[in-house]
């Protein structure tokens, strides 16, 4: 493996000084919500975590879309790195959400049309995850993996259509609420401001992660390389 790339490096920094001034504008000059208060703070990592997991699961379906045309492997380890760097972020999203869910409706969790989908995304791309552990053949596992996050990405629209297609209490960040819906909040400049750097530096930070995470598979695919030529 070479040396780390310049560039990866500068983006590594750069995701860190991001992160940090993200995080300095959210308690600092966001406004506070004059409803919710300080809790409403949550929401700027909380939508920047789902942006980054359907993100990310969009590009492992395509990049498994170019694996099933082209056959090189490195496709499919851009593909489980981003499904990998998903799950982590949905995981953070349900949890910042359920901090964020506890004031405004009055329980950490329930079975809202949001939640639930997103829920069962996160379960299919965790089971992804596990059953590509059962496939010792690296070809066989490839193409596993790359079939099933082409279907699986079928249950992403589907989360993010939820909150627009049912009744639910959850809120529409952008678009008119559900007549149900309960935290919603209008945005002021600054917030609006900060909500899109957020979105940002959390994008950067996907991409730094991404590249990190390949580097890493592909190592890890050299080292079982060398394994089948010494079991063979």
């Amino acid at each position: 493996m070479n040396s780390t790339p310049r560039a990866l490096t500068v983006l590594n920094y750069a995701s860190l000084g991001l992160l940090a001034v993200a995080t300095g504008l959210v308690f600092f000059y966001a406004p506070m919500e004059v409803v919710m208060g300080q809790v409403q703070r949550v929401f700027y990592f909380h939508v920047a975590s789902w942006w980054v997991g359907m993100l990310g699961l969009l590009a492992a379906a395509v990049a498994g879309v170019i694996y099933l045309i082209r056959k090189d492997t490195r496709w499919d380890t851009w593909s489980v790195s981003a499904v990998e760097i998903s799950v982590v972020f949905g995981i953070i999203g349900i949890v910042t959400g359920s901090i964020w869910a506890r004031p405004a409706w009055n329980t950490w969790w329930t079975w809202d049309p949001r939640l639930t989908t997103a829920t069962v995304m996160l379960l299919i791309y965790i089971a992804y995850l596990l059953l590509r552990q059962g496939i010792d053949d690296p070809d066989r596992r490839a193409r596993f993996g790359a079939v099933y996050v082409i279907l699986g990405f079928i249950s992403v629209p589907i989360t993010f259509f939820s909150i627009r297609l049912y009744r639910t209490i959850h809120p529409v960040v952008i678009g008119a609420n559900s007549a149900g819906a309960q935290g919603e909040f209008d945005m002021t400049a600054k917030m609006l401001q900060v909500f899109m750097f957020s979105l940002l530096t959390f994008t950067v930070l996907f991409v730094t992660l991404m590249w990190n995470r390949y580097r890493l598979g592909r190592l890890s695919e050299e080292v079982e390389q060398e394994r089948l030529k010494v079991t063979a």
